[in-house]
């Protein structure tokens, strides 16, 4: 299992355990994992200006904020690729990620409309003060839908701390791990890598379980609650 996910620590393997059905605590899982010496061995970072971090409130539903941003990365050949990461603040749900060689505002209001077609609009979207989304065409598509922009102060990618840990997880876990022969072959595995997230990889801070998991707890609560009113 550690092979399959080499950039998983023993608390997420712990987790994926469980659910097959092995009956095992988290101090064994440890003991294990050290003396195998599977220990994540920790990328280096590139030093960057240190930036006072902001408290971001949490939402209280599902598409109440979505957060938005961009990844680069390029392909083998070196051409360039440039990623769009959506996610949504509250379930911590992958949206959307679409690598293509360019975007432009245009794009990204027909992706989110595409998204949006089967998920429904968000209240608000948040994003930094790149030209994507200050376009014109961008700005008309939210007033349109009655999206909320959340635009964060330039050089506060604290501010935006959601979508930050979302791309830090994904470029360490997928970009990191894979050699793009060409588009299509990102896309292949960006998809897969995005569905794992969704369904399989369990979330820290949604008490161990994957977003999608967390995401119909959420609804069947709301469906409970609401039941429950209409009773009363």
């Amino acid at each position: 299992m550690a092979e399959e996910r080499k950039r998983f620590g023993y608390r997420r393997l712990h987790v994926l355990l469980r659910r097959e059905g092995y009956v095992v605590n988290h101090k064994r899982v440890y003991r294990l994992y050290r003396e195998a010496e599977l220990a994540v061995r920790r990328r280096k970072r590139r030093r960057g200006l240190a930036v006072a971090r902001q408290p971001l409130e949490l939402p209280a539903r599902a598409n109440q904020v979505w957060s938005l941003d961009f990844v680069m990365d390029s392909l083998a050949n070196g051409r360039r690729l440039k990623i769009l990461t959506v996610v949504d603040d509250f379930t911590k749900e992958s949206v959307l990620i679409e690598p293509a060689h360019s975007l432009t505002g245009d794009d990204v209001a027909e992706l989110l409309d595409r998204v949006s077609q089967f998920r429904g609009y968000p209240e608000a979207v948040r994003t930094d003060q790149g030209p994507e989304f200050t376009s014109k065409v961008f700005d008309q598509w939210a007033y349109e839908h009655g999206v909320t922009p959340l635009l964060i102060q330039p050089g506060k990618p604290t501010q935006n701390a959601y979508i930050e840990s979302f791309n830090g997880k994904f470029r360490d876990e997928c970009l990191n791990e894979h050699w793009f022969r060409n588009l299509r072959h990102a896309k292949n595995l960006i998809a897969a890598w995005r569905k794992d997230y969704n369904e399989q990889r369990p979330h820290s801070s949604i008490g161990y379980l994957t977003p999608a998991e967390f995401a119909v707890n959420q609804r069947q609560h709301t469906i409970d609650f609401l039941g429950h009113q209409v009773n009363e």
